[in-house]
C-alpha cells in the first residue's frame, strides 16, 4: 500500500480534532474528486511500519479525538490488509479514540 499524505492534526475531515491517513489507489475517478493524484496506487510513498508507527504516535495525544482515513479509496481490496492491521492497532492501544473512513461515491 501507498500513501498520498497523513495529516497530524485535522479538523476538516471528521468530527474534532484528528489525524488523516490519505492512502493511494482509487478506482472510482468521481468526476469532482478533491485529490485525483491518488487514484493512481503507486502514487505517494510506501506504506511500512514505520508508518503505521509514526501514525499510532501522533494519536497519543488527548486532544486527538480519533483516526479518518481517506483516499484515494481505503477500502480498495489492495488496501484493506493494512487498513484492517491498522484499525486493530488503533482500537488496541487506543481504546476509546474513534476512527472513520471517509469516501465519496459519484454515479457520474
Amino acid at each position: 500500500m501507498n500513501i498520498a499524505d497523513i495529516k497530524k492534526i485535522d479538523t476538516a475531515n471528521g468530527t474534532g480534532v484528528r489525524v488523516s491517513l490519505f492512502v493511494s489507489g482509487c478506482r472510482h475517478c468521481c468526476k469532482d474528486c478533491f485529490n485525483p493524484e491518488a487514484w493512481d496506487f503507486k502514487y505517494g510513498k510506501e506504506y511500512t511500519k514505520q508508518t503505521q508507527d509514526e501514525i499510532l504516535e501522533y494519536l497519543k495525544p488527548d486532544y486527538i479525538a480519533g483516526l479518518s482515513l481517506l483516499g484515494g479509496d481505503p477500502l480498495e481490496p489492495e488496501n484493506q490488509e493494512e487498513i484492517l492491521k491498522l484499525v486493530k492497532r488503533v482500537k488496541e492501544e487506543y481504546p476509546r479514540k474513534k476512527y472513520m473512513v471517509l469516501y465519496r461515491l459519484h454515479n457520474g
